[in-house]
């Protein structure tokens, strides 16, 4: 049974109307004046109040000497401070009557016995007052819509459907522009740290109720309670999928998370049946991960590994058949029907075989739309995979070869890209089934980014879309395991 949004310890420190915030000043080289001014950056509307010692106004805002000062009780308390004042400091809030904290502060279980014996201090400081929080040794939180990047780096995408929780706190902040190349961004990413509270169970617990979060990402580099770990997953992953890349089955791999935040690693094979056993994708790759998230989260659920590979390019269209035939992907003929309807469009040196290589059609536009959808209507298939090389200097020059005025090409090309991301993203709203795009081109295409701003998934290359769809099969299996 997954807890309701408002229930979880996680919900207050997503969504704060108010912050008391610890370890900002006017040092701009300081972590915790760097984080505050990333909150005042996404424009945060909440109310903020600076605790400093000494002084009077920090970043502009009023400062308070003291926690015991604030002229309210803050929904959540944001601690960068030396790690010698963490304790006494939660022990304040705890007066104060504040009930969720988020402790940045290192210096705790990753330092070995002294600083686990610290750690159970902070804990029972805690306990005491019946204060929840996140951390130590961790990097904060980001919510964009609710314009709240409590972390060290700035965030500049947009609010996105991937949730994540992760153990590792600047992989989530070093994501945000690897996500807005794809026109993605993070509905909520939570930093754990060193989980010496709330832990990995209850930020996927939070992300399985959110609304804004349509796939789950898990940076895992040990999960402390294996039961209620798989029993929150195993509800969470019959609503939502959920991709995870654990990073502690090498014995280099173990060390390194260790260090890093104390936690116990174990082995590949264990994790590898846990994650079964919960009904959650592991990746092989943090890039991995977030291709598996892009595809479940943007496209329709496949219904088995059945794949179409549409192309007009037969290097790209092998590489796409081999990669998914690696993935557990099935290539099936063509129904009879959908041969029949598909003629008319196949040119003699064309390919009507699976992949389908048109090479070259009469209309341009007829690969955006009407191909596609007779492919799609298909009743032997589950997905279509679709090659993407239409380019806006492709278009320019065809505009030009037609005697197109050279002050109107511009405005031609843009209206004709614009139709034919029209055509493909209506495709993929009218069909039950996921339609995938793979190309070479980046954003910096205006058809790419066309896609990828009306919903269609665009990967990079054959190999990761291909990748993608084998996880996506994998989840639709999973899934039935789990009803």
């Amino acid at each position: 049974m997954i807890p309701s949004l408002q229930e979880s310890p996680l919900y207050a420190m997503a969504n704060p109307a108010s912050i008391a915030f610890f370890g900002a000043s006017n040092n701009y080289g300081a972590m915790g004046t760097n984080i505050l001014q990333s909150v005042l950056s996404l424009g945060y509307a909440g109310r903020l109040y600076p605790v400093h010692p000494k002084e009077k106004r920090v970043m502009n805002l009023p400062a308070y000497g003291d926690v015991a000062d604030l002229p309210e009780v803050p929904d959540l308390a944001f601690i960068v401070l030396p790690t010698d004042i963490v304790i006494p400091t939660i022990e304040a809030c705890g007066r104060k009557g504040i009930r969720r904290a988020i402790i940045v502060s290192a210096g705790f279980n990753e330092l070995g016995e002294k600083g686990r014996a610290l750690q159970q201090e902070l804990l029972a400081a805690a306990r005491r007052h019946g204060l929840r929080f996140t951390g130590p040794n961790c990097i904060g939180v980001v919510n964009p819509h609710w314009k709240l990047n409590a972390t060290f780096l700035p965030y500049e995408g947009r609010p996105g459907f991937i949730g994540i929780a992760s153990q590792s706190g600047s992989f989530v902040t070093q994501m945000f522009n690897y996500l807005d190349r794809f026109g993605l961004g993070f509905s909520t990413g939570f930093s754990l740290g060193n989980e010496a509270d709330i832990d990995l169970v209850d930020g996927l617990a939070y992300l399985g109720a959110c609304p804004h979060t349509k796939v789950i990402a898990l940076y895992v580099e040990s999960i402390r309670r294996g039961r209620a770990f798989i029993e929150t997953a195993r509800a969470v992953a019959v609503r939502k999928p959920i991709v995870a890349f654990y990073v502690g089955g090498s014995e280099e791999g173990k060390r390194a998370c260790f260090s890093h935040t104390g936690a116990l690693a174990g082995s590949d094979r264990l994790y590898d049946g846990i994650f079964r056993q919960s009904g959650i994708i592991r990746a092989g790759s943090i890039e991995e991960m977030f291709d598996f998230c892009y595809a479940l989260g943007a496209a329709k659920a496949m219904g088995g590994n059945r794949l179409l590979i549409q192309t007009h390019s037969g290097g790209p269209g092998a590489a796409a058949a081999d990669a998914a035939g690696r993935a557990g992907l099935k290539l099936p003929k063509l129904a009879g029907e959908t041969l029949e309807k598909l003629a008319p469009y196949v040119p003699r040196t064309g390919s009507s075989a699976n992949p389908i290589d048109l090479t070259y059609t009469k209309n341009p536009l007829d690969y955006f739309y009407s191909i596609p959808d007779i492919l799609l209507h298909d009743q032997e298939t589950d997905a279509l995979l679709v090659y993407f090389l239409a380019s806006a200097g492709m278009v320019r020059r065809a505009l030009e070869g037609l005697g197109v005025q050279k002050e109107e090409v511009a405005l031609h090309a843009e209206k004709i890209i614009a139709d034919q991301c029209k055509a493909v993203a209506s495709l993929a709203e009218k069909h039950p089934k996921p339609l995938i795009g793979f190309s070479f081109l980046t954003r910096e295409n205006p058809f790419i980014r066309g896609l990828q701003d009306l919903g269609v998934p665009v990967l990079a290359g054959p190999e990761r879309a291909a990748r993608a769809l084998g996880a996506m099969a994998a989840y639709a299996s999973l899934r039935k395991k789990l009803l």
